[in-house]
């Protein structure tokens, strides 16, 4: 099987999308699968690949991440001709996934789509509410013609349910237990970051309001003194919210910037807990790297992160936007020591399940359905 994929994020962008799209191409390779990938440039960090065509671009307003890429429509159908997808992949619905959509129509190519990020709870974070209709229109246009919608969780596919899409299949996310794992030492870290404080409570991901992490030092303001005086935050990540929240912090927060890697893992492994307030979630990768290093998490009951984190097992939920809920959670969890370790254990046995090259497979197989789809209606 021969697979284009048109996206308008990928490496070396730091974000769930262009991750995800990125092990899969590396699984694609693994098992000697032809692939090629449609991407917007990323200045100052891209690396060539002749798999991997790049084309000038900028920064989405509303979604930085993602960027409006300038594609060179005549050299994308020269490289379809010559390629021959048995099938095309549009993982984002912007400039790139247009462009693919376009040819999979134009050149007859069997199109399948997944579907990443709830852009309509976004609008509200920009006072942009008015154009939810408008941004449900489109969406429906852009993926009608596609054999299936890819979501990486039930709930996001019971929210597409629920605005009239019936072709959702889940596509889940993984996580390499190999390098999110429980063995790193908290001393280290804490020497490295110049934390005496006794707990540690830690956020990953990107810093800005959709994200909720404005919630993040109303958490702290609501815990008790005897808590608060004992707890250090670290944020881990970058974003245009930055400067904002770090004007509400304390002195017991400290901004890492973007890590990944051990440097990312030993911070997951070295937490107490992890704190991840976030509603707006399809499904939460960083929430699984917490559970695979052996950190409970504390989230909203909310979006696709609803779905990882259980109940009492491997963390606790929290009504979304309340602080008071989430500070309740994160003192009965620090003062229960033996209730973190049980959480420590269930979270990595479970994370331990959600293997990637299973889920890549399971993928390969909606692929095959999907072509086989496409054949059954030429026969008709």
């Amino acid at each position: 099987m021969k697979i284009a994929i048109f996206t308008d994020t990928f490496a070396p962008d730091v974000n769930g999308v262009a991750r995800t799209l990125q092990r899969f191409t590396k699984h694609l390779e693994k098992n000697n699968m032809e692939y090629k990938v449609f991407a917007p440039e990323t200045p100052g960090k891209d690396l060539f690949s002749s798999q991997i065509h790049r084309f000038m671009s900028l920064p989405f307003f509303l979604y930085p991440d993602c960027r409006l890429a300038f594609p060179n429509m005549i050299s994308v159908k020269a490289q379809l001709l010559a390629f021959k997808p048995d099938i095309i992949h549009i993982a984002t619905p912007f400039n790139i996934g247009l462009c693919g959509l376009h040819f999979a129509k134009k050149l007859g190519i069997p199109v399948v789509g997944s579907y990443h990020t709830d852009f309509d709870k976004y609008l509200e974070y920009y006072d942009l509410q008015f154009l939810s209709k408008i941004l449900w229109r489109y969406m429906h246009w852009f993926h009608r013609s596609m054999r299936k919608i890819f979501v990486p969780s039930t709930a996001t596919q019971e929210h597409l349910r629920k605005h009239g899409f019936t072709n959702t299949s889940i596509w889940p996310r993984g996580v390499d237990c190999a390098v999110f794992q429980p063995d790193f030492s908290p001393k280290k870290l804490k020497q490295k970051y110049h934390i005496k404080e006794k707990y540690l409570l830690t956020y990953v991901g990107r810093l800005a309001p959709e994200k909720d992490v404005a919630l993040l030092p109303r958490i702290q303001a609501s815990l008790p003194e005897f808590i608060k005086n004992n707890v250090h935050w670290l944020l881990v990540g970058d974003g245009p919210f930055k400067q904002e929240l770090s004007n509400l912090t304390t002195k017991n927060m400290t901004f890492t910037g973007f890590l990944s890697g051990n440097g990312l893992a030993e911070v997951y492994a070295a937490s107490d807990l992890f704190v991840f307030p976030s509603a707006t979630e399809t499904f939460g990768n960083v929430v699984l790297e917490s559970l695979a290093s052996g950190t409970p998490v504390i989230a909203a009951n909310a979006g696709g992160v609803k779905t990882i984190v259980q109940q009492g097992i491997t963390g606790y939920l929290c009504p979304e936007k309340n602080p008071h809920a989430f500070a309740s959670s994160v003192t009965s969890l620090l003062l229960d020591k033996e209730k973190r370790e049980e959480m420590a254990i269930a979270a990595r046995e479970y994370a331990l399940k959600q293997s990637w090259d299973a889920i890549f497979n399971r993928l390969l197989e909606d692929y095959q359905h999907a072509l086989i789809q496409e054949d059954l209606q030429v026969l008709a």
